[in-house]
């Protein structure tokens, strides 16, 4: 069938198409539209998923790939669940991430409900809060590296103070008991703004009106706070504590920044020695099973954690 030169300019689809077009349901044109965009994220991101768990049943080297590849089930589990090595790695991930969440949502919701107060200055103060999560990790890392340096070290001279060492050769992230504290005062600094975002936002879906009510109860403003203010803005904290607690486990680059995992191993964290499992010693099977025990503990405690969180806005 041929078409004229108008329908043709126009953009017209031609007339069977159009009937074809016309004769679809709404549930098949959203298929098609959505179809692209789900065989690319299998593409990205099942298949890898998928592969890496066949490489965590073989001993493959990647660094060695015309060496014959020997199925060993699931020897590589059992190697890093009865390794004391990786148990130190698991509870050093669990110190960081326990104190971060803690101390990011504590100081996140107390400036949160600072800045919810209006006060002359409130958004030059809000902008200067939000800028150290502008910063990208390299910089955050070289910065504080710098304060953490003998002699120049703003923290080295306080914490030196406190426990009688000498400023001028103390350095906190040379100090195996205080290297792991080193990195939690860097996340926080970097990470606590993020966290009060969070929180201003469930500030300020807040109704005033509930507080009006509770001031005509003559409620005092420390029973409004935990009666109101937390309950309500509890699960914009719980959401805080997800998004904090998924990209803290998988934490990297200011580790290495400040510590490069030492001393003595005190500040490795699982991902530190997930990429030296596999792109120093290259035993890619092997740390492909630790990617799958990563994976599996981080979806299995997040699917509980949203389940509660969902439990809590149905209230």
């Amino acid at each position: 069938m041929t078409h004229t030169p108008v329908e043709r300019a126009s953009g017209v689809p031609p007339k069977p198409l159009a009937r074809r077009i016309r004769g679809l349901s709404d549930r098949s044109i959203a298929w098609i539209f959505v179809a692209p965009t789900i065989l690319l994220l299998l593409a990205v991101n099942i298949f890898p998923l998928i592969w890496t768990i066949r490489l965590s049943f073989t001993d493959y080297r990647v660094n060695r790939p015309n060496r014959d590849v020997e199925w060993v089930g699931l020897a590589n589990y059992e190697r890093i669940l009865t390794d004391p090595t990786i148990w130190k790695t698991m509870q050093a991930t669990a110190h960081f991430l326990l104190w971060t969440i803690v101390l990011q949502v504590v100081i996140g919701f107390a400036l949160a409900f600072l800045i919810n107060k209006k006060f002359r200055g409130n958004d030059l103060w809000t902008t200067i809060i939000v800028l150290p999560m502008m910063l990208s990790p390299a910089v955050v890392g070289n910065f504080w590296t710098f304060l953490y340096q003998p002699q120049i070290g703003l923290f080295n001279y306080v914490v030196a103070f406190f426990t009688g060492a000498d400023p001028a050769s103390f350095s906190m992230i040379a100090d195996v008991n205080l290297a792991p504290w080193a990195i939690v005062i860097a996340d926080t600094w970097m990470w606590t703004p993020f966290v009060m975002l969070i929180c201003l936002a469930g500030l300020r879906s807040i109704p005033d009106s509930i507080y009006e009510a509770a001031e005509c109860d003559r409620a005092s403003k420390w029973r409004q706070f935990w009666t109101i203010t937390v309950p309500m803005a509890l699960p914009f904290l719980m959401l805080a504590v997800l998004f904090r607690g998924i990209e803290n486990f998988k934490m990297f680059d200011l580790v290495v920044q400040l510590t490069g995992g030492g001393p003595g191993n005190t500040t490795t964290l699982t991902s530190i020695d997930l990429k030296r499992e596999a792109f120093e010693k290259w035993r890619t099977g092997y740390s492909s099973a630790y990617a799958v025990i990563l994976f599996v503990t981080v979806f299995g405690l997040a699917s509980i954690y949203v389940k509660a969180l969902n439990k809590v806005k149905e209230r």
